[in-house]
C-alpha cells in the first residue's frame, strides 16, 4: 500500500503525512519542485521536470491496486481508478469506478463553458477547514480499507 500525492497546489500533504505515518504507509509526493523535502523516512519527494502532465504520468505509470492517490486532477483521477487505486480529492471526495464518467463529463463542460466565455471569473470555492477535515476521515476510511484488502 503506498500513498501517491499530486502535490502542485494540494492543500493536505501535511494532512497526509499524519496520516500516512500513522498507517507506516510508503509515501511518494510528487511535483515539479518548489516543495520542501520532509525529514520523514516513509516520505518520498519526487521531482519531475517541467512539462505538462509529467508528475500525472509518473503517478500513473506506478499506481495499482490497494494504493490511494491524492488529486484534483480529474483525467490523472480517472486512470488511476482504472488501475485500480482508491482515489480522493482534497476536500475528502472519493473518486470511484461510478463517479468518475459523470465528474469527467462536468469537468469537459466546465472547460468548454470558460472557453466560450473569456471574461468568466472565478467559480472555484475556497478550500474550508469543513473540507481537511472530511479529507482526514476520507483519508483514514481509504487506508483502512487498503489494508483490509491486502495492501
Amino acid at each position: 500500500m503506498s500513498i501517491y500525492v499530486d502535490a502542485d497546489a494540494c492543500p493536505v500533504k501535511a494532512e497526509v503525512e499524519k496520516v500516512g505515518t500513522r498507517h507506516r504507509a510508503q509515501m511518494f509526493v510528487v511535483s515539479n519542485g518548489g516543495l520542501r523535502p520532509s525529514q520523514n523516512p516513509l516520505v518520498e519527494t519526487v521531482i519531475v521536470p517541467d512539462g505538462p502532465d509529467v508528475a500525472d504520468m509518473w503517478i500513473a505509470e506506478r499506481v495499482g491496486p490497494g494504493d490511494v492517490v491524492i488529486t484534483g486532477d480529474i483525467p490523472l483521477a480517472a486512470k488511476c481508478v482504472e488501475a485500480g487505486a482508491q482515489v480522493l480529492k482534497h476536500n475528502g471526495e472519493p473518486l470511484t469506478q461510478a463517479n468518475i464518467g459523470n465528474v469527467l463529463a462536468t469537468r469537459d463542460l466546465m472547460t468548454d463553458l470558460r472557453a466560450a466565455d473569456p471574461f468568466r471569473q472565478g467559480g472555484g470555492k475556497g478550500f474550508t477547514k469543513a473540507d481537511r477535515s472530511r479529507f482526514l476521515d476520507a483519508l483514514e476510511r481509504a487506508l483502512r480499507t487498503a489494508k483490509q484488502s491486502g495492501g
